[in-house]
């Protein structure tokens, strides 16, 4: 799928769809926020939020006081919709419109985190690409969170097909360099009641 393509499904989506009607649809992005704390963020740590789209985690993140937030999509529908829910707090974030794939970081992160943008990488070069990129953004010392479809998990999100992964073979995608320090698997409830499970790592850049 080309960038293009990509971009094309994604604003699909995020136009014909309000944001609780997705199946990733969070209120509370409570695992994500408790993954968060285990890196002992400071009020100026830099955070990015990669395919982070209509996420509230944003809106969690400025409520306690984080000043260096950034939130990565391919959609700027998706994220257009996240600033009109955050109003005036919307200036305090740094938008970015772009696929990760083909995204130069500017800057360094003190913590990563992705939940269900890696898992569409099914290409291994792209992986590889996403891989490389990361480790441009992420300082020594920073932290990784990744959540994608566990292994028992949906093979399939909004149409598209999804690798799924369990906490060891997210630790090989990632390689050398990297130290697993959690691993949570999470059962998502759908706006429709379904089940999505989950699996979410932590990773330390050494």
């Amino acid at each position: 799928m080309t960038d293009a393509t990509r971009k094309s499904h994604w604003d699909t989506v995020y136009t014909t769809k309000g944001e609780s009607e997705v199946s990733w649809f969070q209120e509370n992005p409570a695992l994500s926020l408790e993954l968060i704390d285990l890196a002992r963020p400071a009020p100026e740590s830099a955070i990015v939020d990669i395919g982070g789209g209509a996420s509230r985690l944003v809106d969690s993140l400025l409520a306690r006081g984080f000043r260096h937030v950034t939130v990565l999509d391919i959609s700027l529908a998706a994220l257009d919709t996240a600033k009109a829910r955050l109003g005036e707090r919307a200036g305090g974030v740094d938008w970015i419109v772009a696929d990760v794939i083909t995204w130069q970081p500017a800057q360094t992160f003190d913590i990563w985190h992705d939940r269900a943008a890696f898992h569409f990488m099914t290409d291994p070069a792209d992986r590889f690409v996403y891989i490389e990129h990361l480790k441009q953004a992420v300082r020594p010392g920073g932290h990784v969170i990744i959540g994608t479809f566990a292994i028992d998990g949906p093979d399939k999100c909004s149409g598209l097909p999804v690798k799924r992964y369990d906490a060891a073979s997210l630790a090989k995608e990632l390689g050398e360099g990297f130290e697993l320090l959690d691993s949570r698997r999470q059962d998502h409830s759908t706006p429709w009641n379904s089940s999505q499970r989950f699996q979410f790592c932590i990773f330390r850049r050494i």
